[in-house]
C-alpha cells in the first residue's frame, strides 16, 4: 500500500532541518542576520501550512498557501546567501535549497488546483 503523502510532516521536517543547519553556521557580523532570516522563513513554512489546513474559506486557504510559497522562496534566498558567506556549508545549503524549491512548486500547484476548482464550481 503506498505511503500517504503528508505535507504537514514534510514542512515541519524542513523547519527542523533549517534549525539544525543554522546551528552549524559560524556566528559573525555577516552571518547573524542571515541566520535569523533563514530560521524565521524556514520554520514559518510549516506553521503557515498548518494555518492553511485549518482555513475558514477558500480565499483564506489560498492566502496562507501563498505565504508558504513566499517563505519557501525566501528560505532558498537566505540559503544562497549563507552558502556565499560560509563556502564550506555550500553543499548542505544547496540540499536544503532544493527542498525549498520543491516545496515552493508544491504550493504553486496547490493554489492553481484550488483556483481551477473554484472556476469549475
Amino acid at each position: 500500500m503506498p505511503k500517504k503523502y503528508d505535507l504537514e510532516e514534510r514542512t515541519a521536517k524542513f523547519g527542523e532541518d533549517i534549525i539544525e543547519f543554522a546551528k552549524k553556521v559560524p556566528k559573525n557580523v555577516i552571518t547573524l542576520p542571515l541566520i535569523t532570516q533563514l530560521v524565521k522563513d524556514g520554520t514559518s513554512v510549516g506553521s503557515n501550512y498548518c494555518e492553511a489546513d485549518c482555513a475558514e474559506s477558500r480565499k483564506d486557504f489560498e492566502h496562507k498557501i501563498g505565504i508558504c510559497k513566499k517563505e519557501s522562496k525566501e528560505s532558498k534566498h537566505w540559503l544562497r546567501m549563507i552558502a556565499k558567506a560560509v563556502p564550506e556549508l555550500k553543499d548542505e545549503a544547496k540540499r536544503h535549497g532544493k527542498e525549498a524549491i520543491e516545496l515552493q512548486l508544491i504550493f504553486i500547484s496547490i493554489v492553481k488546483k484550488s483556483r481551477s476548482h473554484q472556476e469549475n464550481s
